[in-house]
């Protein structure tokens, strides 16, 4: 496991909710990454309790993300150690009310 692949897992491990996105909860810097943040605060999370990792600050997690989830695309979320997918999953997931049920524990 590399460096960046290391970071990446003790990321998801060590926060409930993971959303490795392009910008940050306040200013979101593409119209994918933006999305999840307003479908996350649908569900009712507060954005300042989720992790939010900008990658692109940082090349090696740009692509260590990709690589460790085996998914293509960013954003993706996280959430208790498991990969949801990205912004079109948890829309799906939103309008089926199972993000909700996830985020909270029940699923």
């Amino acid at each position: 496991m590399s460096d960046a692949q290391t970071q990446i897992d003790q990321l998801v491990k060590s926060n409930d909710i993971v959303l490795f996105m392009k910008g940050n909860a306040s200013f979101p810097m593409c119209g994918f990454s933006g999305r999840a943040i307003q479908i996350l605060k649908a569900c009712g999370v507060d954005t300042k309790t989720v992790k939010t990792v900008n990658v692109l600050d940082d090349e090696g997690i740009r692509q260590g993300i990709k690589e460790y989830s085996s998914w293509p695309t960013i954003p993706q979320l996280y959430v208790k150690g498991e990969f949801i997918g990205g912004s079109d999953i948890m829309m799906e997931m939103y309008e089926s009310g199972e993000l909700q049920q996830v985020i909270n524990g029940q699923a």
